[in-house]
């Protein structure tokens, strides 16, 4: 349901004998956060009159400007169904995150370092280029393991494989229960399976306006936790977490729409029925591939996925139909014209990894972006010579490598801002020097006794 005011929420949270309200946010690094109150103080929230500290969050402030406020978007507010909870219902509200600023009017203006706000930025950058939404779908895989003594195995529940079904899909149930618990709260669900590797599963959900779409990712990710862990399960979005086998993605199915509701990257006119402007699209988010990754893929073990043989994309390349690129036009056309981005794992921030695709893609329709062929070759079974005889490059090897890609490309650095920029640029080095001086297990048993 949308447009609801403030009286309508109160209403319902009477009628419904809502307890808790829940505050929701999103940090830099894409961890949900939030600051629950009592039910008796719904019209503090509903007056944007709750503060937090956000020197105490990632990639926020300074000790010295801690104070920021909560500013609830009315549209996402819902009864946390999936809760099972023994003190009373609790409701949601996905906020967007303010700072104090004594010029402003209202006392207060946009944080910029909120990653719902940068979305909304770059959004409305789109708006001024004449095109009314930014249409994204999204494909999240996650894994499922046994829980022991009430914390996370790495064994599984399941033999299943690509589209299994029980007995030998044993996690079916669970999955089922994820399905009903998001239709509950009014997702639009496609399809739901068990994917390749063992354990792990996709749930897919209707295309949606980028801004609900994240929120939607956000919301889905609290629910498939909470219902697994009813089942004695873990559930994780870690992009990597069994070698040997595929990891997670999150597939982008992206499109732009023009004033008038069309489709702008159909073109029936032409022999794949793709327009310029798709074409141009797709040269963008190529272009800024290397530089995106580190918003697109932003930990250390998103780079154990984007290896040749895990079906992974690990090349900077497109097609209409070969999944060994980047990025994959599917068959539909018309209204359902779609760029599919590959890349994108499901650690990523939803919200960060949407404005770089954004900002990528519409630097291409600008005309700044090196031209792309499709691809037909299978890239898997290429030697690095053969692609480099046929232009093609890779995506980062590795986090330190993204890092550098970011920090050369200044359209990206843009869709963040600066301040989201440098606070990225400065965990993700931290990040990787943790990484790199770790002594693994691995070195353990290949060094320790042949030196």
């Amino acid at each position: 349901m949308k447009g609801y005011t403030k009286e309508v929420i109160k209403k319902i949270c009477e009628e419904e004998n809502i307890k808790y309200i829940r505050l929701q946010f999103t940090d830099m690094l894409g961890i949900i956060k939030n600051v629950e109150i009592p039910a008796s103080r719904i019209d503090d929230a509903l007056n944007n009159e709750v503060m937090f500290d956000g020197s105490s969050i990632e990639g926020f402030v300074r000790t010295e400007e801690c104070d920021m406020f909560l500013v609830p978007d009315l549209d996402t507010f819902l009864i946390a169904s999936w809760e099972d909870t023994s003190y009373g219902k609790v409701a949601r509200l996905i906020c967007d995150v303010y700072a104090i600023d004594h010029n402003s009017p209202t006392g207060s203006s946009p944080f910029i370092g909120d990653p719902r706000a940068i979305l909304k930025r770059n959004l409305e950058e789109m708006r001024k280029m004449g095109y009314s939404k930014f249409n994204v779908g999204v494909e999240p895989e996650f894994f499922l393991f046994k829980m022991k003594n009430g914390e996370p195995t790495l064994e599984f529940n399941d033999n299943g494989g690509y589209f299994d079904a029980s007995p030998i899909d044993t996690a079916e149930d669970c999955r089922r229960d994820i399905v009903l618990e998001l239709q509950k709260i009014g997702f639009v669900i496609e399809a739901a399976h068990h994917e390749v590797s063992t354990g792990q599963h996709e749930i897919d959900f209707r295309f949606d306006n980028a801004l609900e779409a994240c929120d939607n990712v956000q919301t889905f990710k609290l629910v498939v936790k909470n219902v697994a862990k009813r089942h004695g399960l873990h559930a994780t979005f870690m992009p990597k977490p069994i070698h040997g086998i595929n990891g997670s993605g999150m597939h982008c199915n992206t499109s732009l729409t023009d004033l008038n509701g069309k489709n702008v990257f159909f073109d029936e006119t032409t022999p794949n029925k793709l327009s310029e402007t798709c074409q141009r699209w797709i040269d963008g988010i190529l272009t800024h591939a290397r530089g995106c990754a580190l918003v697109t893929n932003p930990i250390v073990n998103s780079y154990k996925r984007i290896v040749p043989g895990f079906e992974a994309p690990c090349y900077i390349a497109w097609s209409d139909s070969n999944r060994s690129t980047m990025i994959r036009v599917p068959a539909a056309r018309g209204n359902r014209t779609r760029a599919e981005v590959r890349s994108v794992d499901v650690a990523a921030n939803p919200y960060l990894a949407c404005a770089a695709l954004l900002m990528a893609g519409l630097d291409g329709i600008n005309g700044n972006c090196e031209h792309y062929e499709p691809v037909h070759t299978n890239l898997f079974r290429c030697n690095r010579k053969e692609r480099e005889n046929m232009g093609i490059k890779a995506l980062p090897a590795n986090l330190e490598e993204a890092i550098e890609c970011f920090e050369e490309d200044e359209v990206i650095k843009k869709a963040m801002g600066p301040h989201i920029s440098d606070k990225l640029v400065e965990a993700k080095k931290l990040e990787w020097d943790i990484y790199r001086t770790q002594v693994t297990e691995w070195e353990i048993n290949n060094y320790l006794t042949k030196y």
